[in-house]
């Protein structure tokens, strides 16, 4: 798996000239792009969001659009919108800015549920449909979408089927005093994604992602992944517990984990590593675990540690 890991390198280097002292977000993120899969940044403003999708659609020499989301967005502001052409007498249909690789929706949870479901077979089909008409999109094709967890006035809180749409949920968190002084020394003259230039072509992405198809799997993981989601299902702290969807995804960011780190198998560390990023945005708590303070963070952290592997009969 030498060039998924060239590919990789590359791209998490060049973003690195942007956005300092986050490698293990910008590693996951090259996950989801490895998976077709799509990430919810939900952290506080200021931390580099919107940088961070910019550089990565620009190392990949990819389109980059970003969409504010408001309560007055409409699902045609997204999607494009058929117009009438009176010289020609028909509809032309003027495509909307989901028509690009990496696609940064900025404060998705004040868009009203409306436009949010506009994004639903986009993000699943890698398509949209206008007028009864459907327009496939371009590939790769990369969601990113951000939500503010501390402000609550006038949002929308993402529907489970639409959070379920979301390989992973990742949060950047603040940088360290270092990075952060380091950050004040690249800034000081020019920004540095002004010089940013492509490393890597996204017409080689696509052959990446078959590639991470073909890392394996053992049949001792499948059944811990499946153990793990069916957890999730029984626990009395959780009204709603890991979907099929979720397995699948855990199984494909695993596949996409091992293959950047350079291994053609996956190890239980990738599964373990990834399952909080992976499952817990799927967990909904219930009302009476919700009074009592839980979070679905430590209830994950529980499952993974109840949950046997059978270590014996991994190859």
């Amino acid at each position: 798996m030498t060039t998924i890991q060239e590919f990789v390198t590359h791209v998490t280097e060049n973003v690195e000239n942007v956005i300092i002292g986050k490698r293990p977000v910008i590693e996951l993120l090259m996950v989801a792009l490895l998976c077709e899969g799509h990430v919810l940044l939900e952290d506080v403003p200021g931390v580099g969001k919107t940088m961070l999708a910019r550089s990565i659609a620009t190392s990949m020499g990819g389109k980059f659009k970003r969409i504010q989301c408001t309560p007055d967005l409409l699902p045609n502001d997204v999607t494009g919108v058929s117009v009438y052409n009176q010289k020609t007498g028909a509809f032309e249909f003027h495509p909307g800015p989901i028509f690009v690789n990496i696609m940064l929706v900025d404060e998705i949870n004040r868009a009203t549920p409306r436009t949010q479901s506009a994004l639903l077979e986009a993000m699943q089909e890698q398509q949209v449909t206008v007028d009864g008409i459907t327009y496939p999109l371009p590939r790769p094709f990369l969601v990113l979408a951000t939500e503010n967890p501390i402000e609550y006035e006038g949002t929308f809180p993402l529907p489970e089927a639409q959070l379920d749409r979301f390989l992973m949920r990742l949060s950047m968190g603040y940088p360290s005093q270092a990075d952060e002084k380091l950050l004040l020394t690249h800034l000081q003259h020019e920004h540095p994604i002004s010089t940013l230039h492509s490393v890597e072509e996204d017409s080689n992405l696509s052959d990446l992602q078959h590639q991470v198809w073909n890392i394996h799997v053992d049949e001792t993981l499948h059944d811990y992944i499946v153990k793990l989601s069916a957890a999730t299902r029984h626990h009395t702290d959780l009204s709603l517990g890991a979907s099929p969807r979720a397995s699948l995804a855990l199984f494909r960011a695993a596949q996409a984990y091992a293959a950047i780190q350079g291994r053609d198998h996956v190890i239980p560390d990738d599964i373990q590593y990834l399952a909080p990023s992976v499952l817990t945005h799927r967990l909904v708590l219930s009302p009476e675990a919700e009074l009592r303070g839980r979070v679905t963070s430590s209830i994950l952290e529980e499952i993974l540690t109840q949950v046997p592997l059978e270590i014996g009969n991994l190859k």
